[in-house]
């Protein structure tokens, strides 16, 4: 009996004793070290990969923002509106399309095709593009300004989503559609070795660049 009790409080010594090991192990010295060299190493990326402009930081390079001025480029559709929100005179907090704030979070509303609530909000993005776009026919939007990505965050868009918001831009800012499209060509990341993925246009450094020239920045 006692030789019995001894196994296994020896057995719980040893689960308890290996816990705690890999606990500081993993828990705390694996993340510590690998923090640490990413920030001696790619001091930028490990920062957030942030954008500072006149040591002011207006963003981060791969978190998509919500523009709605007709002078700035938009972003996809974002079930969280990138979570930018404003305050209201009741003291809480909404989107810029007045709906409640729903706190910070990520991610898609992913409907199915056949929801009424896809096509209810496709159709309503369609009628205010078009609104804002007048010399753009229906089937000329590209799919990507109509469709949410996963995160709900992305700060791309395909390069024709930047090009057929161009006129408009031109026309609000000031700006021309020759010096608009040179900013757009900047900011336009090419395909990964020339093979993977898309080209893929960053929402957020076309608008900083554009808000720069128009002297609000």
């Amino acid at each position: 009996m006692k030789e019995s009790i001894k196994s296994v409080l020896h057995g719980a010594r040893q689960m308890i004793g290996v816990t705690v090991v890999l606990m500081l192990v993993c828990g705390l010295l694996f993340p510590c070290l690998l923090t640490g060299l990413s920030a001696l190493i790619f001091p930028h990326q490990a920062g957030g990969n942030l954008i500072t402009v006149n040591d002011q930081t207006v963003g981060a390079e791969y978190v998509g923002q919500e523009f709605t001025e007709d002078y700035y480029m938009w972003s996809r559709p974002s079930a969280y509106h990138y979570n930018v929100y404003v305050e209201g005179e009741d003291g809480k907090q909404y989107y810029n399309d007045g709906t409640e704030f729903a706190g910070l979070g990520s991610g898609s509303n992913n409907y199915a095709a056949t929801n009424p609530a896809l096509v209810e909000r496709a159709e309503a993005d369609i009628e205010a593009f078009l609104e804002k776009n007048p010399d753009v026919k229906r089937e000329d939007i590209p799919t990507d300004l109509l469709t949410a990505s996963g995160s709900g965050l992305d700060p791309h868009i395909s390069p024709a989503s930047a090009e057929v918001q161009i006129p408009r831009i031109a026309e609000a800012s000031g700006l021309s559609e020759e010096e608009l499209r040179g900013i757009v060509e900047e900011n336009t990341q090419g395909k990964v070795l020339h093979i993977f993925g898309e080209e893929t246009v960053n929402v957020l450094k076309v608008n900083i660049e554009i808000a720069q020239r128009m002297g609000i920045l």
